[in-house]
């Protein structure tokens, strides 16, 4: 029961297991607070300074669609991983057309890989900005005179950040139910959600960055091991007697 246990974990990828958790658990987080935090949003700006954003819901079916691929990518190179790890390289990379197929397999998924590394990069980037503008209207939302409703929030210098649409009454938030639906029920709600997406955002690029590790690995064993077929054909030609005693290559 020891040995068979043994062999058993010389054939999990325990490195692309762990990048695998991490991406689905970053994954996971990401899709869930980006939904939560787009849904905020557009309901903000609905309620609050009345025009809608299309795209931002756009964006939630991108999200989704998205993370589900992502998870897919995860389970596919664990997959990989499981191919190249211990004994099962050995018997599934014996044949020469299935070394070279694994050496593309991983070349393919360590382009890919490279790709989503600076794709979830620029969404991190995405990220940093949204979260610093929303701490930003929590940070005037804090400020004592609003707190006591003394003040207005005023946004009529950055108009030429809203749609030409909006009223420039619409761009001054004073009264108290607008105060609280801009300020408790949305913003900050919505900073929370925003920073646990970019939390989540960096584990995925952290993931990636593992899977790159992984790959090259993988990539590296399944070459050497057509170098060791050849070194033990090599010494079988040489010395029958080492067939015998095969078990110990």
């Amino acid at each position: 029961m020891g040995d068979g246990c043994q062999a058993c974990l010389t054939r999990v990828p325990h490195a692309t297991l762990v990048a695998t958790i991490m991406c689905c658990l970053g994954v996971g987080v990401f899709c869930g607070t980006m939904f939560r935090g787009s849904t905020l949003s557009i309901r903000m700006f609905d309620e609050v300074f009345h025009f809608r954003l299309i795209w931002i819901e756009a964006l939630q079916m991108i999200f989704t669609v998205g993370s589900a691929c992502m998870a897919a990518l995860g389970f596919m190179l664990l997959c990989l991983g499981c191919l190249a790890t211990g004994a099962t390289r050995q018997k599934v990379y014996r044949a020469w057309r299935a070394r070279v197929g694994g050496r593309i397999s991983c070349a393919i998924f360590m382009i890919i890989t490279y790709i989503l590394t600076f794709v979830w990069i620029m969404l991190l980037g995405f990220l940093v900005i949204t979260t610093f503008l929303f701490t930003i209207f929590w940070k005037l939302c804090s400020k004592p005179k609003n707190v006591d409703l003394s003040t207005c929030i005023d946004f009529t210098q950055f108009d030429f950040m809203f749609p030409s649409s909006v009223k420039q009454e619409d761009m001054k938030i004073c009264e108290a139910h607008k105060l609280k639906l801009f300020c408790k029920d949305y913003v900050e709600k919505a900073e929370f959600m925003f920073i646990l997406a970019m939390v989540s955002c960096v584990l995925v690029i952290l993931s990636l960055v593992h899977y790159l590790m992984c790959l090259s690995a993988n990539y590296a064993h399944i070459r050497d091991h057509e170098k060791f077929q050849e070194l033990q054909e090599l010494q079988y030609l040489t010395n029958p007697d080492l067939h015998a005693s095969k078990d110990r290559f």
